[in-house]
């Protein structure tokens, strides 16, 4: 497999399972019932389950746009040193933003983010520049 293919599969995978610690504090927080029902007056998730929320929201977001360009690089038969650092620098990236954002570090999250950006503008400019 490409590493290009392969860490896309890592990012979709991390992006998959982001999910389940928030879910578990649903459980913890409103109880079994109320977390796989329909509560009208809920209560309140932990600050670190909301926090994680937004970060699997925004690694779908991200996973949409980064999977196209791979996808894309895959189908156009590009791969090179490029493109496959900027694999690993983007699930890396992610990986840290979902960490920071959860744990509340604003500096870090934002600078994850922004590698996350920059690794799919690399690969942006390798489909471009063919």
């Amino acid at each position: 497999m490409k590493t290009e293919l392969l860490y896309l599969s890592y990012v979709t995978i991390l992006t998959g399972v982001l999910w389940i610690p928030y879910i578990f504090d649903r459980v913890l927080t409103c109880g079994l019932l109320a977390a796989v029902g329909y509560p009208d007056n809920g209560k309140p998730q932990s600050k670190w389950a909301v926090r994680m929320m937004k970060a699997h929201s925004n690694a779908v977001e991200n996973l949409v746009v980064f999977a196209v360009l791979i996808l894309l690089a895959n189908a156009m038969n590009i791969s090179n040193v490029t493109i496959a650092n900027a694999s690993m620098l983007f699930f890396a990236a992610r990986l840290v933003h979902a960490i920071c954002y959860t744990l509340g570090i604003p500096w870090v999250r934002t600078l994850a983010f922004l590698t996350g950006f920059a690794a799919q503008a690399m690969v942006a400019l390798q489909l471009l520049g063919r």
